[in-house]
C-alpha cells in the first residue's frame, strides 16, 4: 500500500462559524482571520494505492459552480485536484474508487465536472462510496444544511449507476475500514487505514484541523454539537491509547500529527507528512 496527499487548493470560511462558541481572541491565534473575518482552510484529500486499486478519499469543491457561489468562499491556491493527481503520476481516469466522507460541497464537489451543459463524473471508471443514511439525509436536506448539499454534486453519481453504499462492517479494501459519526452531519464516514504498522484516521469534519483538537472546539456548522463533543472525547481517548496518526482535511498547514495527553487534554504531538511514513 502507498499513500499520497492530494491538495486541491484552499478556500475561506468564517472563523466564528468554524470555532463555534470559542472566542475570537483565542481562535484568531490558531488561524488568523482577514478583514472580513474569514480564515483560510485547506481541502486536502488522500489517495490510497493498493494493488490495482486507486482509492481517493474526498475530492474538494471542484470548479463548476457559479462565480457568485465562489465569491462566498474565495477558492484559491496553485494546486488543483487534477494537478495534484498528475504530480503523483495519476489521472482522474485511473481512480477506481472515490470514497466520500460526506456530501457537503467542499468534500464532494470535485466528484462531478461540467462540460458545457452536461454534468459528468470526474472519475468515469470509479465506484463512488456513500451510505444509505447519509445519502437520504443529503438528497432530502434540512434547512440548516441545504446550502451545503448541492444536487449537482450528488445526483449524477446515482444517475450514472456508479453509487455504492457502505455499511459499518464493510472494508473498502483489506486494511481500510470505516468509523461512522453523527455530530457534524448524519452518518459521516472516517476511513481508518492500517499502513506500515501505524493507524491513520482521515478526520474529515470531526476534527477538521489541529486547532480543533480541544473537545469543546466544535464548529457551528455541526448539526449536533454536543454529539460531536462526545464523539471527539471517545475517539481521542482511543487515538492516544493506540498511537493513531490523525490526517487533517482542512488544516491549512498541518497535514497530520500524532497525539499526546496533557493536563489540558489531548493535544498535538509530532507533526507528520505522509511522505515521511
Amino acid at each position: 500500500m502507498k499513500l499520497y496527499t492530494i491538495e486541491t487548493g484552499f478556500f475561506k470560511l468564517d472563523g466564528g462559524a468554524m470555532f463555534g462558541v470559542v472566542p475570537k481572541s483565542i481562535w484568531n491565534n490558531l488561524n488568523p482571520a482577514d478583514e472580513k473575518n474569514l480564515c483560510t482552510w485547506a481541502m486536502r484529500c488522500l489517495l490510497i494505492e493498493e494493488g490495482n486499486r486507486l482509492i481517493l478519499v474526498d475530492c474538494g469543491m471542484g470548479n463548476k459552480q457559479s462565480e457568485k457561489f465562489f465569491s462566498y468562499y474565495e477558492p484559491h491556491g496553485e494546486e488543483t485536484l487534477e494537478s495534484s493527481l498528475k504530480q503523483h503520476g495519476f489521472s482522474p481516469e485511473d481512480v477506481t474508487d472515490c470514497f466520500l466522507t460526506h456530501l457537503h460541497f467542499d468534500h464532494c464537489g470535485g466528484a462531478i465536472r461540467r462540460e458545457g451543459e452536461r454534468l459528468l463524473l470526474t472519475f468515469p471508471n470509479a465506484a463512488y462510496y456513500c451510505n444509505q443514511r447519509h445519502w437520504e439525509w443529503a438528497v432530502n436536506p434540512n434547512a440548516r444544511e441545504r446550502p451545503s448539499f448541492l444536487k449537482e454534486n450528488i445526483l449524477p453519481i446515482e444517475e450514472n449507476g456508479q453509487l455504492k453504499m457502505l455499511n459499518k462492517e464493510d472494508e473498502i479494501i483489506p486494511g481500510v475500514n470505516v468509523i461512522f459519526v453523527n455530530g457534524h452531519t448524519e452518518a459521516m464516514m472516517l476511513p481508518v487505514i492500517r499502513y506500515n504498522d501505524r493507524t491513520i484516521v482521515y478526520m474529515a469534519d470531526l476534527i477538521p484541523s489541529a486547532g480543533h483538537l480541544p473537545v469543546s472546539y466544535v464548529m457551528a456548522y455541526d448539526v449536533r454539537p454536543l454529539i460531536t463533543i462526545e464523539e471527539k472525547e471517545v475517539f481521542l481517548d482511543i487515538a492516544v491509547e493506540n498511537n493513531y496518526i490523525l490526517f487533517f482535511e482542512h488544516d491549512r498547514r498541518i497535514e497530520a500529527c500524532t497525539l499526546i495527553q496533557t493536563e489540558r487534554g489531548v493535544r498535538m504531538g509530532e507533526e507528520i507528512r505522509m511522505e515521511e511514513l
